[in-house]
């Protein structure tokens, strides 16, 4: 019996990855179709409209608001609606986590955007992976020569800023990525 379990979760942890994604790339193609499409229909002569035709409008209109944040009016326009966003107790919450996570996953400088990899010493004679986020944090002390580490939990439930001294931490040879995905998998590896 326990070797059926085995075999079962073994499975389940072979599709599981593989069908949230592909779901995942479903549902934005199908919202993207169904919300798009439907203004598209409204605008569009009804023999011009094709299906397909929203997803590829939400394509084009996730290029143009890449090229128009590269402007610096928009760029003023979205720094101000941000901060209206992030004054707003809930929304800031959930905005700034989702807006955190996908700037992360989809810098192209992802080492320079976290900064460097290191193993932290804990007491007890424990280490953990951490990254440096800050070389000189504003917020501390006057006289410390701290550094800021983010220390990211598993399965990126959340994490830990530390400020500690240079000598607890150790440069790891090692990209953002990799370190990254070895936390956030709690250390599971594929042999």
């Amino acid at each position: 019996m326990k070797t059926l379990s085995q075999i079962f979760l073994r499975g389940l942890a072979t599709i599981l990855p593989v069908a949230l994604t592909l779901y995942l790339c479903y549902w934005l193609a199908i919202s993207s179709e169904q919300l798009l499409g439907g203004l598209l229909q409204q605008v569009l002569p009804i023999d011009l409209y094709r299906p397909g035709m929203g997803l590829l409008a939400g394509v084009i209109l996730t290029f143009i608001a890449g090229l128009l944040v590269r402007a610096w009016v928009i760029r003023s326009l979205w720094a101000w609606g941000e901060h209206l966003l992030e004054s707003i107790p809930l929304v800031k919450t959930i905005y700034t986590g989702l807006r955190d996570i996908v700037q992360f996953a989809s810098s192209g400088h992802r080492d320079e955007s976290m900064g460097r990899v290191v193993r932290v010493s804990l007491p007890g004679d424990v280490k953990a992976i951490g990254f440096v986020t800050s070389e000189s944090p504003s917020w501390r002390l006057p006289g410390e020569d701290h550094v800021a580490v983010y220390l990211p939990l598993s399965y990126q439930i959340g994490g830990h800023t530390l400020l500690v001294p240079p000598t607890a931490i150790e440069p790891l040879d090692m990209r953002v990525e990799e370190a990254m995905r070895l936390v956030l998998t709690a250390g599971m590896q594929r042999s």
